[in-house]
């Protein structure tokens, strides 16, 4: 992709580093920019040299800021109930199900609709100047790409609650306390640890993974213990399982083929 691009990609080994290239308006979200991310996120899944994506904002100031207000002012009850229903089929759901894990690298702020990208993905690691909220209430708005539902399950319906309440914005380190990012490191170091724990994820098997993704998900629904016992079963269909076992019993290292 050309430097110009709303979302560049570089590849290291199994993992994508894919980063969001608006600096100047802090990486804000428009229309333009979710469907290419959206569209990156479709097409990935058919690409078996990438394991895992690292996700991140360019320049030192946003991972995200936020939506670009200027593109739904004007919007009635109707174009506000599509912009969500889009947003969170195009790209937020599509992250948050997509059979590769996804890490954030959250640098800056993480604000709005930047924070709902972050919840989106399956790991999040902070940089000490990390900036993150769902200041929403303040516009006279909720958080509509899937906030107040992630938020709740990550960090708890209380905490969450009173985050989007108050609009207050959290520090890295609260972040990590109340459990919203695994990890908090120097800005200077972000993009190497988040590549770092990407690494970690791409090693193991693709196929488990997908599995492991699928059943966190339905956690806290009825059906949730279903889908664990269903996926568990399914993994033993898998070539991973075979040269997992195989690999543990010969004492060496596996080499998924992730089929």
């Amino acid at each position: 992709m050309s430097e110009t691009a709303l979302v560049t990609e570089v590849l290291h080994g199994h993992v994508a580093c894919w980063t969001l290239n608006r600096p100047k308006q802090l990486n804000a979200l428009n229309g333009a920019l979710i469907a290419a991310l959206g569209k990156m996120v479709e097409e990935v899944q058919q690409r078996d040299e990438v394991r895992c994506i690292v996700l991140t904002g360019s320049g030192e100031k946003a991972f995200v800021a936020g939506a670009d207000i200027k593109e739904f002012a004007n919007f009635n009850s109707a174009e506000g109930r599509e912009l969500a229903e889009r947003g969170q089929r195009t790209l937020f759901d599509a992250i948050a199900l997509s059979a590769k894990p996804f890490v954030a690298a959250v640098g800056g702020f993480a604000l709005g609709g930047g924070l709902e990208l972050a919840l989106s993905c399956h790991v999040r690691i902070a940089s000490g100047n990390a900036r993150m909220g769902l200041p929403e209430v303040t516009l006279g708005l909720i958080p509509g790409y899937g906030g107040t539902q992630r938020l709740s399950r990550i960090i708890g319906r209380g905490r969450a609650m009173e985050m989007i309440l108050s609009a207050r914005m959290i520090k890295a380190e609260e972040a990590l306390t109340n459990g919203l990012v695994s990890k908090v490191v120097e800005r200077e170091a972000l993009l190497e640890e988040a590549l770092k724990m990407a690494g970690k994820l791409a090693a193991n098997s693709p196929k488990a993974l997908q599995a492991a993704i699928h059943a966190v998900q339905a956690s806290g629904s009825p059906e949730g213990y279903e889908v664990e016992i269903d996926q568990f079963g399914r993994c033993f269909a898998n070539e991973d399982f075979k040269e997992g076992v195989a690999a543990f019993l010969e004492k060496r290292k596996p080499e998924f083929p992730g089929r």
